[in-house]
């Protein structure tokens, strides 16, 4: 999974960007909210799952398997929805029932009530029906902006129907990027760029230490006890997609 939130180093604005799986985060304080960076720590050639918000610099990774997080098009049907006059409603609130519709598809296969065979066909049923959404013209620009992402988007939102067991949003990304907002809040961010370093690595160690059930503590004091650079017990066995 993957997110973004804004910070800053010395005043200036910067990026903090958070890469993470169920067992390992990673913090990243960067200039920049681009593919090169994200590359940086992934590989070019990354061909796992990524859960992330939509933003274009991950679709750089063509051989990943991409899900667009679905909680962040149904926040946005729902804001709109509240604004527009009850013509203009329809669209993003039909959007919204769809992708509803597929989370509560996956949670009827997760508990059994649906065969392998009936996700795969009530899947397609979803993926046409969205064809047709899409495939209107909209006068109001609120929906023309609308359908413009969704039309972006469209190859990647049922991608965990596909893969059962992949995240249909990055809410586990935004609770990890949470904490980190908290301490923006309270101090600002970091006066120079060693303490941004410093930062991303202590946050990194403590929470994929939690994720693991490992006491950071513990951890801690083995890397500076000891006499030469070693390796953390915090690096999975077998690397998670």
């Amino acid at each position: 999974m993957a997110g973004d939130t804004g910070w800053r180093v010395g005043a200036r604005p910067q990026n903090l960007r958070v890469l993470l799986s169920e067992q390992v985060t990673v913090y990243v304080i960067e200039p920049h909210r681009g593919y090169a960076e994200a590359a940086a720590i992934l590989g070019e050639d990354y061909a796992g799952f990524l859960v992330h918000d939509g933003a274009r610099c991950f679709y750089g990774f063509v051989q990943a398997f991409h899900q667009s997080c679905l909680e962040h098009p149904i926040r946005r049907c729902r804001e709109m929805i509240q604004m527009a006059s009850p013509a203009a409603a329809a669209f993003p609130r039909a959007v919204q029932t769809l992708l509803q519709q597929s989370l509560r598809l996956r949670d009827r296969y997760q508990q059994s009530e649906v065969s392998w065979h009936g996700l795969a066909v009530a899947t397609g049923r979803l993926e046409a029906q969205l064809d047709r959404l899409l495939n209107r013209h909209f006068r109001c620009s609120d929906n023309q902006r609308l359908a413009k992402h969704l039309r972006h988007e469209q190859p990647h939102l049922f991608t965990f129907l596909r893969c059962p067991g992949l995240h249909a949003t990055n809410n586990f990304a935004e609770r990890a990027i949470r904490l980190m907002a908290m301490a923006r809040k309270t101090w600002g961010g970091n006066r120079t760029a060693n303490g941004a370093r410093t930062q991303q690595i202590l946050a990194s160690v403590l929470r994929t230490c939690w994720q693991q059930g490992k006491n950071a503590f513990d951890q801690l004091v083995k890397l500076l006890r000891s006499a030469r650079p070693i390796l953390l017990e915090i690096i999975p066995a077998e690397p998670s997609p």
